[in-house]
């Protein structure tokens, strides 16, 4: 609870599956009230009428700034404005880099870093008015290494790790800053990649996954439930033979 007695309130974005959908679970089963963000708006629909305690659900591309301004102000309205921001939204479109991709690496950059960027542009006031706040990043194991099909994909996720260090500095001790950097998960990721050559044998590893979107959520939740004189800057979670 926050010092004015209401529930703390989780913002997530990419809630409608994967990583984003479980911590919405975990977070609301930890007592946090959640907002759910993403574009597939009956999926978040469903998951909020599944969680009840006043989850909403709310329609936001993460690169349209106009839409997250809105979905701050529904938060702010309903919910009383937000303790924890997970940025979780992003794309993992792979492919050996050349200008068949070109319209790919432009949607990752804009999804992957500048839609972080701009999630929390629009929620930092509320993540700072209580001086308790926390932002998530979800990052990657490519933000530490890339391989030569993942270059762009890695370059947001090493974008993301540099900035969120820089806001980490910035914003302590009233914000905490936590990077977290799965490896492989079983989730919807690798489906979005339309290289003919890379989508067929990118799902086939990935049917073999056995870390789920709960493994990373569990590391999520421990993360903004510590006490506030505690802060963990950056985990990476990964397979544990990958």
């Amino acid at each position: 609870m926050t010092e004015n007695s209401r529930p703390l309130v989780a913002v997530i974005t990419g809630a409608s599956s994967g990583i984003g959908e479980a911590t919405a679970r975990h977070l609301a089963s930890a007592g946090y009230r959640v907002a759910l963000l993403a574009r597939r708006v009956d999926r978040l629909e469903s998951l909020a009428a599944e969680i009840g305690d006043g989850a909403i659900a709310i329609e936001a591309d993460v690169t349209d700034r106009d839409a997250l301004v809105a979905a701050a102000l529904r938060v702010q309205d309903e919910l009383g404005g937000a303790d924890v921001l997970v940025n979780n939204a992003g794309l993992m479109l792979l492919g050996p880099f050349g200008s068949e991709q070109k319209d790919d690496y432009k949607r990752m950059i804009d999804v992957n870093l500048l839609g972080a960027m701009t999630a929390t542009e629009v929620f930092l006031d509320q993540l700072t008015a209580n001086g308790a706040g926390d932002i998530i990043n979800i990052s990657s194991v490519a933000g530490r290494t890339a391989v030569a099909v993942n270059g762009v994909y890695a370059a947001t996720k090493w974008g993301l790790n540099g900035w969120s260090e820089a806001l980490r500095q910035q914003l302590k001790p009233a914000v905490r800053v936590t990077v977290v950097e799965p490896g492989a998960v079983a989730t919807e990721l690798p489906q979005h990649t339309t290289h003919e050559g890379m989508r067929q044998g990118i799902q086939q590893l990935y049917s073999t996954v056995e870390v789920t979107g709960d493994d990373i959520a569990e590391v999520i939740t421990f993360a903004v439930t510590r006490p506030r004189h505690f802060a963990i800057h950056e985990v990476m979670a990964r397979p544990s033979g990958e």
